[in-house]
């Protein structure tokens, strides 16, 4: 067992906000973790600052080894890879960086990184654009890898198979859990359990205090009048009305000393929090949007080819109403084209004359950036603001963001409102186009619910093995030039 890296009160600021502010921390040649936090968290920046890329406002960090770096797909430029039979089992035959796809760009970074003779490896999102057949090699490859590994990503599935301890990145500090994601899920969920159970009991003793000290302050108050009224009877009696002042006045003092001593056991009990409410959006169709084609997409043998490749051979398919419908398939095999199909009804495709589609790409999205992030929600949208605003709350948006204007937002925000705005859309049918790419998990998972409450019909393109457990009614893969039914 080897210590390979060390981090002492290591704390990074930008731009006056506290990103990191971690007391210890140590990663060992036998480690694999996952490191998982909500978007901007500042979790590339712990990858990046632990292999001395970024410096630090305060603290040190130690390294005792070599490591390699595999940065997000936007973040560095490829170059000429030497694994050349690592290629070849990635898919890549021959590099050609200036015609290289997304999906061929990971493949070619994933070689230049596992070729390296090194004591870990970091990598920041390694599937993205990566079909099932290139995730499945990459966590065969990842498993029989022998060094450290730290991994940023939000694939629970991936993550699953090749981690076996979770870093949660939380307000500048690090949280660690034994196991893989689905474990540390489980830990979570008795923490938010225990902390309930916690408050539960925290508000039943201060309430119970509160109201004794109510009580005692009451009888303290009728001693106080009957002390009043005693005052009033013949002087011919003082001796006697002196003597009853005196009881009054001890008794008066035992209340309020009682009350006291409540007040400082519910100053001695803290303060609480309560655990975070678990949000729940009922989607409701909108009456005029109805559709009664128990398949409102279907296609007749359908051909398509670009040039001399040929996408779809004849294939035929049945998208039945209200469905969520996961459309699989390797990198290359039509998916996005059959989206684009759709959207322009072109031959062969059959949609029911109500249908109102709503599409969700990854890029090009055209919208006024001067507007404001409510006043954008609210165009064409029939569901209340507060509705509204629990959708957004779900996906992360706090009532700060509410009032930013949208040329404030970062990319990965703008993501995530486009969703929201698809989700809330006066639509009956959903496009969506690898929806969970680049989200945070927390994200990804409220994601996941909104989609198996949404009260329309779905078809949505993705790898992603725990959203098409979770959410997708049936699958359909691209293969062959066919679209074939799997579940």
């Amino acid at each position: 067992m080897s210590l390979l890296i060390k981090a002492k009160e290591l704390y990074v600021e930008y731009m006056g906000r506290d990103v990191l502010d971690i007391d210890h921390l140590e990663l060992y040649d036998y480690d694999r973790i996952g490191l998982v936090g909500a978007n901007g968290a500042g979790k590339s920046t712990l990858l990046r600052v632990l292999l001395g890329k970024t410096p630090v406002t305060g603290g040190s960090v130690v390294r005792k080894g070599e490591f390699a770096y595999l940065p997000q797909l936007d973040d560095a430029v490829v170059q000429d890879a030497t694994d050349y039979a690592l290629l070849g089992k990635l898919g890549i035959n021959k590099v050609n960086v200036e015609h290289m796809s997304g999906g061929e760009e990971t493949r070619v970074k994933i070689a230049q990184t596992l070729s390296g003779g090194v004591h870990g490896m970091f990598a920041d999102e390694p599937t993205s654009h990566l079909d099932r057949d290139g995730i499945d090699f990459l966590i065969h490859q990842l498993k029989d890898y022998s060094g450290a590994l730290l991994v940023i990503s939000h694939d629970r599935y991936f993550l699953d198979q090749v981690v076996d301890k979770i870093w949660e990145l939380k307000e500048g500090k690090i949280t660690e859990y034994w196991g893989g994601y689905s474990d540390y899920l489980a830990q979570k969920e008795e923490e938010r359990k225990q902390q309930e159970t916690q408050y539960k009991q925290f508000v039943s003793e201060r309430d119970r205090l509160e109201k004794a000290i109510s009580e005692k302050m009451n009888q303290a108050r009728k001693v106080d009048q009957k002390a009043k009224g005693a005052s009033r009877k013949s002087s011919s009696e003082s001796g006697g009305r002196l003597g009853h002042q005196k009881s009054t006045g001890s008794k008066q003092k035992k209340l309020h000393n009682a009350a006291k001593n409540m007040q400082r056991r519910i100053e001695s009990l803290g303060n609480v929090e309560p655990p975070e409410a678990i949000r729940s959006v009922q989607f409701r169709q909108n009456k005029a949007l109805e559709l009664h084609n128990p398949f409102p997409i279907t296609g007749e043998e359908i051909c398509k080819q670009f040039g001399d490749k040929v996408i779809f051979e004849k294939a035929s398919f049945q998208f039945p109403l209200g469905a969520k419908i996961a459309i699989t398939g390797a990198n290359g095999t039509g998916k996005t084209t059959l989206f684009n199909m759709i959207l322009d009804r072109e031959d062969g495709i059959s949609l029911s004359p109500k249908a109102a589609i709503g599409y969700f790409a990854q890029n090009g999205y055209k919208f006024d950036r001067n507007q404001g992030v409510m006043e954008f929600m609210m165009e064409n949208c029939d569901y209340p603001i507060s509705d509204i605003r629990a959708v957004m709350a779900s996906l992360g948006f706090d009532l700060r963001d509410l009032r930013k204007e949208l040329s404030v937002l970062s990319g990965g925000e703008i993501m995530k409102l486009q969703l929201a705005k698809l989700l809330l859309g006066r639509y009956n049918i959903l496009l969506m186009d690898e929806p969970s790419n680049f989200l945070d998990l927390p994200t990804v998972e409220a994601l996941e619910n909104l989609m198996i409450n949404y009260t329309g019909t779905i078809l949505f393109i993705s790898h992603d093995v725990r959203l098409l457990e979770n959410a997708a009614d049936m699958i359909y893969e691209i293969k062959d030039k066919k679209i074939i039914r799997k579940s």
